[in-house]
Formats: structure tokens, sequence, C-alpha cells
């Protein structure tokens, strides 16, 4: 499904309506104390215009009894009102809160389930405005969406039933007024979510864009872009500065016009009552009821406009959470896929086709190849040729076109992400290390795992000495992304990660491309100690690293078009010989 794919307020609602449902208790409650504040509001002018009737009617009839017993009922009114008010503040709110975390717990698991293909279409920067600024309106719309509704239903209803039962023919004049001013007020509100959306839209751009000059800013400086960079910012920036103010602009449109109904309904009120007055008609009591209910009823409009904005803020950002709900789930469990128990790592490809999914652009086509358990198979070739990509197939970051990918005797289609993706360790050329500890980011391959397992693993990785000379030993923090850490440290910590994990099929992705000599040296050992009694791929373009593995696969975008160990191939005198002589020349 399209990420930005338009959605209708009543799909959008309708989305969004199950995730009160922990909560209808509270949002009952909430509602019913709403209804209280309502009709507290609500019967003040029936106690004044019963004040004012009688008054005029015969001040005699206005007795210390009559003007007692109604100040005492507005005193229990406002008692009531208060309290209600209270939960409605409180409780209201931290519902509102309550499903913004549901929300944004459901956007989490759902990214974790996306392929590849996914994240490499879609800016970081947009995904984390969207499950972090964007719901945060949830808060609020959840809270005062139904509460504001409701409330205004109640005023409107109340005050014609009331104000009818007064005056019917100026109640009628008043009110003509409502379904005039609803319809503009749509009008303008459509324009205004078109509005929020792209104003949303462009705040993850800009999001995206400082994310991705911040985490290049050593390349930024190295080649003095600083201005370029910040040029970049500033277009971004102005442009939102644009789509803010033709927003202000509506949100300006939208309070003017109606100001220009409130003004009218006055004026209805002013005249027509005046007139019906004067001929006695009604009341000057019935003129001031007349009065406040409209006030009360402007009043109610006018919060319904001022939350307009919060209204189009919470739907965009329940749209924009939507969006990464309905995101194809391209990768998954089959219905009869059972765990992979005991895995030996025998590896087959049958007949595999691959093309990605998104530009359909073909990698291989009708490929064969076995790997045997325990084997350590290297594969070469040229850039494009689909090395890294055959990879990737095994764990299912990306599931083959066509054909099938078996583990010992069984397709991996019908085995669990989970148990599939336990039982294989990657070490790959660029090392992500989390922001945390060294132990943390070794013990990452097994959580839970004790000291004395993750030290040992360290040592196998031949990372423990350098470890113990960091300034807090495993307790040091390596940085965002392991920036304290060098190429060949943060490799071996990577290492150490596969270690713990103790996986019984080992992939290797160019793992010592990257590094200097030295760091080469050192990591080519804690790989020979990964790989021993593994079924291991190995992906690389130092040619050196693979000459004792036990077969070496040169792909191409042909498929596997030689195959051999070391000295077989250099015989044999084709693209690996070329290769190899190459790499020799260079040196």
């Amino acid at each position: 499904m399209e990420q930005n794919r338009q959605y209708t307020v009543k799909e959008l609602i309708g989305r969004f309506l199950p995730y009160f449902k922990p909560y209808y208790k509270t949002l009952c409650l909430d509602l019913f104390c709403a209804a209280l504040t309502t009709i507290c509001e609500m019967i003040l002018p029936l106690i004044i215009r019963q004040i004012t009737n009688t008054a005029l009617q015969d001040i005699a009839l206005l007795t210390v009894r009559m003007i007692l017993g109604l100040g005492f009922l507005y005193f229990v009114l406002r008692v009531i009102d208060s309290i209600a008010n209270f939960y409605m503040a409180d409780m209201g709110h931290v519902m509102g809160a309550k499903i913004e975390t549901d929300m944004r717990r459901n956007a989490y698991a759902h990214l974790q389930q996306l392929s590849n293909t996914y994240f490499n279409n879609t800016k970081v920067g947009q995904i984390m405005g969207r499950i972090t600024n964007d719901l945060f309106e949830v808060t609020e719309f959840a809270h005062h969406c139904p509460e504001e509704f409701f409330i205004a239903g109640i005023k409107i209803i109340v005050s014609f039933i009331i104000l009818a039962g007064i005056h019917l023919p100026l109640t009628v004049m008043v009110f003509v007024f409502v379904p005039i001013m609803t319809v503009v007020c749509r009008i303008i509100n459509k324009k205004m979510r078109s509005a929020f959306i792209d104003q949303r839209h462009q705040i993850g751009e800009l999001n995206a864009k400082i994310e991705d000059s911040l985490l290049g800013q050593k390349v930024v400086k190295a080649f003095t872009n600083e201005d370029i960079e910040t040029q970049k910012f500033e277009e971004g920036n102005q442009k939102f500065l644009g789509i803010k103010s033709y927003t202000y602009r509506l949100m300006g449109l939208f309070s003017t016009s109606t100001r220009v109904f409130d003004g009218l309904m006055y004026l209805t009120v002013i005249i027509g009552g005046g007139f019906f007055m004067k001929y006695g008609v009604i009341l000057p009591g019935d003129m001031v009821a007349y009065v406040m209910y409209v006030s009360a009823l402007i009043a109610t409009v006018r919060r319904i406009i001022e939350f307009a904005e919060q209204f189009q803020r919470g739907i965009t950002g329940i749209e924009r959470f939507v969006q990464i709900m309905d995101a194809d789930v391209e990768i998954f469990d089959e219905p009869d896929a059972q765990d992979l128990e005991n895995p030996k790592g025998e590896i087959v490809f049958d007949h595999v086709s691959f093309e990605y999914p998104d530009d359909h652009n073909t990698v291989f086509h009708n490929l064969n190849l076995k790997i045997r358990a325990g084997e350590k198979v290297a594969i070469v070739g040229p850039s494009g040729g689909g090395k890294t990509t055959l990879c990737n197939l095994i764990p299912r970051f990306y599931d083959v076109s066509g054909g099938k990918i078996i583990l010992d005797g069984k397709d991996i289609k019908k085995l669990t992400l989970k148990s599939l993706r336990r039982s294989i360790g990657m070490v790959q050329q660029e090392v992500y290390l989390f922001s945390g500890t060294v132990f943390e980011n070794i013990a990452y391959g097994k959580p839970g795992a004790a000291y004395e397992e993750v030290r040992e693993a360290a040592k196998r990785a031949g990372a423990d000495e350098f470890i113990q000379n960091l300034k807090d030993g495993y307790d040091t923090y390596v940085g965002e992304r392991g920036v304290k850490l060098s190429g060949g440290q943060k490799q071996r910590i990577s290492i150490a990660r596969v270690f713990l994990k103790n996986p019984p099929i080992i992939i290797l992705d160019e793992a010592t491309s990257a590094l200097d000599n030295e760091s080469e040296y050192a990591v080519a050992r804690s790989l020979h100690e990964l790989a021993k009694g593994r079924t291991t791929l190995t992906i690389a373009h130092r040619l050196s690293s693979i000459k004792n593995s036990d077969r070496i696969l040169v792909l191409t975008e042909e498929g596997i078009v030689e195959e051999g160990n070391h000295d077989q191939l250099m015989e044999r005198g084709g693209i690996y010989c070329q290769f190899y002589r190459m790499a020799n020349e260079i040196k």
C-alpha cells in the first residue's frame, strides 16, 4: 500500500475509534462529566430569566426565600461543575496520553516487521516524525474531540428546545444561520486539512535533512561545505514557512467567517427580539435568556473553531500513523511455519530468481547452488553482481521472486523468521553499534548474557585486550554509532556479538575491506576463529583473505560463472584469476 495515500476523515475516525475500547469506562465518565458541566452552564440563563420576569411582574413576588433558593441551586451546580471539570482535565488527558502511547507502540512494532524495501524508500526523519511529533497531537485530539463535539451537540439541542419553548419564530430566525455556518466552515476545513498534511510532510523533510547533515558532519567539514548545507536547510525552512503562512491565512479566514455569523445571530436577536418585546410577544426576562443562550451558543461555536486547528492536527497525525500501519509487511511467517531445530547449516538455492520489489531490477535468474554444512564458501565478482543480495536472501531480508532456498532440507519460507535468523550470524563491512556501553553492544547477541559469557566472546573475537585498556573497560560508552572506537575495534565488537550468539551459519559481508592492514590482520584472525565448525559465506574484495576457502564462487550478472578452490580457479585463468592478478598489481 502507498505510504502517502490520503484517507477520508470518516475512514480515519473509523481506524482511530478502536483505540478507545480499553478506556471506554474513562471515556463514558468523561462525557458524563462534560454533560454535567454543560447542564450547569445552561441553567444559569433560566435562573436569571426567572428572577427578571418575576421582578418585572411584581417585585413583591421576588422573595428572600426565592433568591436564596436560586442562589443555593447555582452554588451546588458550580460545585458539581468544578468536580466534573477537574476529572475532565485530569483523567481525560491521561486517557489521551495512554491512547497516544498505544498507537506509538503499535507503530513501532509494525515498523519492526517491515522489510528492507520500506526503509530503503523512506527517510528515517520522516518515520521519526510520524511516531513522535505527529502522535503528540493525538493526546489532545483523543481527549477533546469527543468532548467538544458532545458538549456542542448538547448546547445546540438544549438551547433550541428551551428557546423554542419561549418563542419559536425568533428561535428559528437565530438558528437558521447554524447550517449555513456549518457548510462554510466545512469548505474551509477541507483546505486546512490539506495544508496541515503539507506542513507535516515538510517538517518530516526538515527532520530528515537535519539528521542527514548532522550524521555526515565530518564530510561537511572536510569539504568545507557548511554554507551549502545551511543553504539547503534554509530552502526547506523557507518552504515550511510558506506552508505555515498559508495555513494561518486559512485559519484567519475560518475565524473571520465565524465572527461574521456571530454578528448576524446577535443582530437577529437585537432586532427581532426588540420588536417582539415591543409588541409584548416576549418578556424582558425572555430577551435576557435569549441573549445569554445565543452567547453560550456562539462561545461553543468559537470553541469548536479554536479546536478546528487541533482537530486538523490530530486527524493529520492519525493519517500519517495509519499510513505506517498500512505499509505492507512483505516478509512474514507462513501459517504453517515451524521452528528450525538443531540447524546443521546446509543451504541449497533451487532455481532461485530475484528482483527488487520496488524497482523490479532483476539481480539473478534461475540460480542453483548447494553449500554443504560446515563448508567455507567465498563469493567474489564485480560490483552489482548480486553477492550481498544473495546473502540477504538467506535470512529473508528479502524474499525470492522465484524458486526456493532450502536450509537443512526445509524451505526457509516454511520456517519461522525468529528461528531462521537466530541460526545466522552476520558480520558486515558497515558495523552498527548502538549508543551504549561495550558490554551492552556485545550482549546484544544474546540478551541477558552474563558478564563471563560476554567476556569469553570478546576473548574469542580478539577484543578483550583492547576493551580492558579502554577508560571504563566493558562499561565504556561507545558513542552514537560507536564513534568513539576505531574501525577495527568496532568490527571486533561486532564479531564478539556473533560469537555470543553462536549460530551455525556465518555470513561475512566484506568484513575487512574498510580496515587498515593492522586492523585487518587482527580481525581476520577473529573471523578465522569464528568460522571454525560453521557454514561460512564470505563476500570479499580482498582476495588474499579467501585463498583458504573450501570453495570460491564467481558471481556476475549471468549468475555463477566459475566455481572451485583458489588453485583450481587460478589454473583455469578466468575471471577470478584476472581479479587476483589485478589485486596483486595494485599492491
